[in-house]
């Protein structure tokens, strides 16, 4: 369903101040539901806009930046953790490819370890080097 018009929504509320009709015959008038007749008055009430609200509909992302911060940690301490144990780490309810798409968005890169015993090494440099750290 598409956005109505500023100019609608003025119109759909002027016709409401004016006091000479129904909030239903308003709706029919201009060929809009009840709903959003209704819901153009309670926004006017509630934030006094009666603009479009698109940037607060919609579903919330589940990783917040605060999740974000302490995956890149994870990530630089222990690369070879498993999608499964980074996600348990942060304690998100949310799938193993969320996890993946959020560690791509950040440029971060991981061992994708499979099976076995976790790697002691620690991580190493572009060059092939090891990091001065100790496992």
């Amino acid at each position: 369903m598409k956005t109505l018009s500023l100019d609608l929504r003025e119109r759909i509320l002027a016709a409401y101040d004016a006091g000479h009709s129904t909030r239903q015959r308003i709706a029919d008038r201009f060929l809009v539901s009840l709903g959003m007749v209704k819901k153009l008055l309670a926004q006017r009430k509630a934030i006094g806009d009666i603009g479009p609200q698109h940037k607060n509909c919609g579903r919330k992302p589940k990783i917040t930046e605060v999740h974000r911060r302490r995956l890149r940690e994870l990530v630089t301490d222990k690369p070879d953790m498993t999608l499964e144990e980074l996600r348990a780490a942060i304690g998100v309810d949310c799938t193993a490819p969320a996890i993946h798409y959020v560690l791509k968005a950040m440029d971060l890169s991981y061992k994708k370890r499979l099976s076995g015993q976790a790697n002691r090494s620690g991580p190493m440099s572009r060059s092939g080097a090891r990091s001065g750290r100790t496992p």
